[in-house]
């Protein structure tokens, strides 16, 4: 069975075509990312329009490469929340309208849902699992009980970790996307230079807060700045990163330890982190516990992923008809469409 994934949640406007939810025919994304990287962060007019103009061809080259027409493919998978509402629209209009003419059944996904499918492409994953699902606008602790079954066990309060880690780098005048700056500047640095407190939740034991870490860091480059002090940058990186890592895996390993899963998997563009994946190597080496990485390639926003989950959503009955909208927010264990 293939699938044609389409997603344009953010910046990238991606197709794929996925055979069986795990064989990756073809995967194509086209992105605007140069150009946001001259305002330090997406501009979600920029990212919309670049998509209007984009989506056509990469569709076209996606399924040129997978040696197949749309009369082959069984279903259109199309990522409809959450994301830019402008960004998702432009996909989600585009599915619609393929679907229709191609008289094809359309599958909408999950945003959230698709990154943790992108484990599905590289090993042989199945549920029931847990998963630390970490981006630039999300941070989650999931408990994945089937493909399309699923439970929230944490969350962040405010920041996401991939906000507070590119919102970091920007204040300390690295390169965009600042969460990447930070990790390759990181192991030239001292992580145990700058201290900084771990939020906690009262009462949500597995819920994270990163804002909090965001404005010290802020405040450390703004203090040394009005002093006249020069600070370290990589110290300043590798502290942050490894403060931000630790409040990750601390949550993780709590939920791990109080419930009945022995797996672990990472998901989302921070599950790139070097430090992030080796920390959660060791975490898993200590308590026996089986760990899944998604490969680098699949840990940003891809549209393979999306093919993949959608895979499994048209093996559940998951449908859509012409009516289908964008929503900038939606809960990944209580979709509606």
């Amino acid at each position: 069975m293939k699938i044609l994934g389409i997603e344009s949640s953010c910046d990238e406007t991606a197709a794929s075509v996925v055979e069986n939810g795990r064989t990756v025919k073809s995967n194509v994304i086209a992105t605007s990312l140069d150009e946001h990287k001259l305002y330090g962060g997406v501009v979600p007019e920029i990212a919309s329009r670049r998509h209007a103009e984009s989506i056509s061809a990469v569709v076209k080259e996606a399924l040129e490469r997978a040696e197949c027409t749309v009369n082959d493919i069984d279903a259109v998978a199309v990522t409809y929340a959450p994301g830019l509402i402008g960004s998702l629209l432009v996909g989600v209009n585009f599915a619609k309208g393929l679907a229709c003419a191609a008289v094809k059944p359309l599958v909408p996904v999950h945003h959230l849902r698709a990154h943790i499918a992108s484990n599905y492409l590289t090993s042989d994953l199945k549920p029931p699992f847990l998963c630390l699902v970490v981006s630039g606008g999300h941070s989650h602790i999931v408990g994945v009980n089937s493909y399309t079954d699923y439970k929230v066990i944490g969350r962040t309060r405010d920041d996401a970790a991939g906000e507070a880690l590119d919102k970091a780098g920007r204040v300390m005048g690295l390169a965009y996307p600042g969460g990447i700056s930070i990790d390759r500047i990181s192991p030239q640095g001292d992580p145990d230079k700058f201290t900084f407190t771990h939020p906690k939740i009262d009462g949500a034991p597995y819920d994270f807060s990163f804002s909090g870490l965001k404005t010290a860091v802020i405040n450390i480059v703004h203090n040394a700045s009005q002093k006249g002090e020069e600070l370290n940058i990589a110290d300043l990186a590798a502290s942050f990163q490894k403060n931000t890592v630790q409040c990750l895996i601390n949550n993780l390993e709590k939920a791990a330890l109080n419930s009945d899963y022995n797996k672990i998997a990472l998901a989302g563009g921070v599950s790139a982190n070097s430090l992030l994946r080796a920390e959660c190597k060791k975490m898993c080496e200590r308590h026996g516990l089986s760990l899944y990485l998604p490969e680098l390639k699949y840990c940003g926003d891809n549209a393979a992923m999306v093919a993949s989950q959608g895979y499994y959503e048209f093996l559940a009955g998951t449908r859509a008809n012409s009516s289908l909208n964008a929503y900038a927010t939606m809960p990944i264990d209580n979709v509606i469409f």
